[in-house]
């Protein structure tokens, strides 16, 4: 006997309620266990962030581990890297066109974005062997301050901001802080991160509120003591080193999934496509909730097909609100690019399960009771997947 949703809730996926044993209570929302292994993988073109569920198989962290304000736990070792993504170019009027492209198309401030390369460009001639890419160095940018936007300021023709930034207050969803203390600047860095590896990019002092040397001490940091980041267990341990809190530390590894995909196409993706997967990386580790759509109060919560639903909501896209009915409303795919809705279940009878993909075969979802919303490989060995489809079609 399977539980109906609370009289206040939109009715909810069939298969969400039906994964709990037969019987069984469904927890209280304080009580949800968050469950979220956390591995690293570098694939199709782009360093790979990979938050993978695997509870059978792994030690898991403990309750809560993605929105903890402690260390990350030990992750299982990742799969091989591959490619890396692609370097800016090296010709000044090749690296100039490449920056205001790249900008425009992510959504990134040109000055952060210059920054951020130029960094990446003196790394890969001083530190070669340590592999590091824009992405990471734009997704940490994005995920800690908005490149420098959070507190409306912007970023002057040198890369200093407008107005220092002080210390943004992060909170994950139950208010609990988990902003690092004393950060400052476009890179939020830490007393401890910027003393030891501060550097001005132009040679003269420091300056911890210039994206220029933000950046480049960023790099300096997660670059330090011969670290590789194309080895993908290395690549989270150095990001963990500069931004410890794991709610950081996974929205890091979803936007470089982003950024990486988008790095590598040649057309600008749809600004609906992007609308939506920030959404969606903006809600990670928010509990899932039966039914939920994000407006829970105090504790709110998605469903799969609350969150594909929310999510494309923000862009103006209006989707059906249950996974099986988003499975026969959307032209299905192929293959899916980014941003395309990513499907379980029997086509004959009923879809149970959606997510959103971020490419290099990853997708965030709010996958059941007592998890929370996630990174993960769309595709395991035995999965019912179903096919994707394309809400912006």
């Amino acid at each position: 006997m399977t539980t109906s949703p609370e009289p206040s809730e939109p009715a909810a996926e069939a298969g969400d309620s039906a994964r709990r044993e037969p019987g069984a209570a469904r927890p209280s929302r304080r009580r949800r266990i968050v469950v979220i292994a956390a591995t690293v993988a570098v694939a199709a073109g782009a360093v790979v962030a990979a938050v993978q569920l695997s509870p059978e198989d792994q030690p898991l962290p403990s309750a809560a581990a993605v929105t903890s304000s402690a260390s990350p736990s030990p992750s299982p070792a990742p799969p091989p890297p591959q490619e890396a993504p692609k370097a800016p170019p090296q010709a000044p009027s090749e690296f100039d066109a490449w920056v205001s492209r790249t900008s425009q198309w992510l959504d990134i401030p040109l000055r952060a974005m210059t920054g951020y390369a130029k960094a990446t460009v003196t790394l890969g001639k001083e530190t070669p062997g340590c592999h590091l890419s824009w992405v990471t160095l734009a997704a940490l940018g994005k995920v800690t301050s908005d490149h420098g936007r959070a507190k409306g300021g912007t970023i002057g023709a040198d890369g200093t901001m407008s107005a220092p930034i002080g210390t943004i207050d992060v909170r994950d969803f139950y208010d609990r802080v988990v902003s690092t203390a004393n950060a400052s600047g476009p890179m939020q860095l830490s007393p401890a991160v910027w003393g030891r590896w501060q550097r001005s990019a132009a040679g003269g002092t420091p300056n911890t509120q210039n994206i220029d040397d933000a950046a480049l001490t960023t790099g300096r940091a997660l670059c330090a003591e011969g670290r590789d980041l194309s080895q993908g267990q290395t690549w989270w341990n150095a990001v963990g080193s500069v931004q410890a809190a794991p709610l950081y530390l996974h929205r890091t590894l979803a936007t470089v999934n982003v950024y990486g995909t988008v790095g590598q196409q040649d057309k600008a993706p749809n600004p609906a496509v992007l609308s939506a997967v920030n959404f969606a990386i903006d809600k990670i580790g928010l509990p899932y909730v039966w039914g939920g759509n994000g407006t829970g109060g105090r504790d709110p919560g998605f469903d799969c097909s609350g969150l594909t639903t929310a999510a494309y909501g923000s862009a103006g896209i209006k989707l059906m609100r249950t996974a099986d009915t988003q499975y026969r409303s959307v032209k299905r795919v192929d293959e899916p690019a980014l941003g395309d809705l990513i499907f379980y279940g029997s086509p004959g009878t009923e879809i149970h399960h959606v997510g959103l993909y971020i490419g290099n075969q990853q997708m965030i979802d709010a996958p059941t009771e007592g998890q929370a919303v996630q990174v993960h490989p769309y595709r395991k060995p035995g999965d019912d997947y179903a096919g994707a489809g394309r809400p912006t079609a």
